[in-house]
This record gives C-alpha cells, structure tokens and sequence, in this order.
C-alpha cells in the first residue's frame, strides 16, 4: 500500500470510522438505476445533474466500472488501476477497472466482474457485489453503472499492459476525508458550464475526474445524503 498526503466542499466528512459494513447496510438490496431522472454527473448532487441534463448526451453508451473495496482488517481500501499511456481515451488517469457493456453481458455486474479480470486479472471468486451507485454520465458519453463490490484479501493481479501501467489501494478513511480534498472547476461537456470535483492527491497519484466523482457519490451515501436506503 502506498503512502500518501495531501479540503474541498465537495464531500462531507463522515462521523465515525468508514467501515464495509456501514456501506454494505447503505446499498444492500440496492438495483442499478438506469431512468434519466437518476442520472448522476459525477461529483455533483442529483439536483444539479438534472440541471445539466439538457447537456448530456442522447444516446450515452452503457458502461459498468467495478468499485472494488478490499476488506483488510485494519480498515477498506478502494483497488485502482492507473490506464496505460499510450491509450486513445484517458491515458495515465487513475480509474476504476471497467468499460462499455457488451452484449454477451448479463447485467453491469457481470460486465464490471469481466473487465476487472481482464484489465487487471480480478478473480470473481474474490468479489462479492454489495449494490450499485446510480448511473454517472460524464464527458467521455458514457452512462456508467458503478458496482461496488467487497474484495476479500489474498488475490494475485495479473495486469493487462496494454490497458494498465499500475495497480494500488487507497484507504477508503484517506480518500473520504475532506481534508485530503482539493476542489477543482471543470468545464462540462466542452460547454462553458463550469462544475466542481475535487482532486484526491494520493502519493504519486491523483486521484480526479469521473473516479473521484463516483467516490465522492458512495460518501454522499454513507452520511445519508442520497436517501434513506436502496433504491
């Protein structure tokens, strides 16, 4: 595991230790949410994604990404990937193992599972789905579905180069802090709309974009800020 240091007002912080089953008693029985009216641009709250939506694509691709949270003993960790440089899209950014759903998929877990193994050789032995994120539309045209999942310790990677230079954890407790938060505007959709994610700036990496978004929607939904349970 690397180190890491790095406050945004983004997130809120949460009161009391980030634990798998507080996230677990959040999403369980949770299904994938795929209506336009629960879209979600990443990092921002449900009122401002429905402000936005007249910007998003029309027809987004399906996509699923895997949020792998590795159940140490000392405390979660969420498993990363950072994508290979010489890809088309988003070279050298820190990410989620995941893609596009292919036909042959069963449902987004199934094509989140597959690209988990492929990307970075995730065994899904290893993996048990708690529940699903509401889907995350962003700037690549993507409707993504993120399924978080419970990795069980012991599993060996096996990167493909070709997609991913590197794999490592982050804890879960660094990542939701808000301290470790940098606010930062982007323009969406290549408009002049301007929106707020942070950076998450973990050792070498960092930690932006659409994945710090998606993190920023599962802490929202550990302090109750996305309702009451499942959807």
């Amino acid at each position: 595991m690397v180190d890491g240091s790095g406050s945004a007002r983004s997130a809120p912080r949460l009161e009391g230790a980030v634990t798998l089953a507080r996230i677990e008693a959040r999403l369980t029985g949770s299904q994938p949410r795929h209506a336009p009216e629960d879209w979600l641009v990443p990092g921002q709250s449900l009122e401002r994604s429905r402000e936005l939506r007249r910007y998003f694509p029309d027809r987004p691709a399906p996509a699923a990404v895997l949020v792998p949270l590795v159940d140490h003993p000392q405390g979660p960790t969420v498993l990363l990937t950072r994508r290979g440089r010489d890809l088309r899209n988003h070279a050298g950014q820190v990410s989620f193992p995941g893609g596009q759903i292919e036909a042959e998929d069963a449902d987004p877990a199934a094509a989140a599972l597959r690209e988990a193994h492929e990307e970075i050789g995730l065994e899904a032995r290893y993996v048990t789905v708690i529940g699903y994120l509401p889907d995350h539309v962003g700037i690549s045209g993507f409707r993504v579905t993120p399924v978080v999942a419970r990795i069980a310790p012991g599993f060996d990677l096996h990167i493909e180069r070709q997609e991913v230079d590197e794999v490592f954890e982050a804890p879960l407790a660094y990542v939701f802090d808000a301290r470790n938060q940098r606010p930062r505007r982007h323009r969406f959709h290549g408009t002049r709309v301007e929106i707020e994610l942070p950076d998450i700036p973990y050792g070498e990496h960092n930690i932006w974009g659409a994945t710090a978004g998606m993190l920023v929607t599962l802490q929202r939904l550990c302090c109750g800020e996305l309702g009451d349970g499942p959807a």
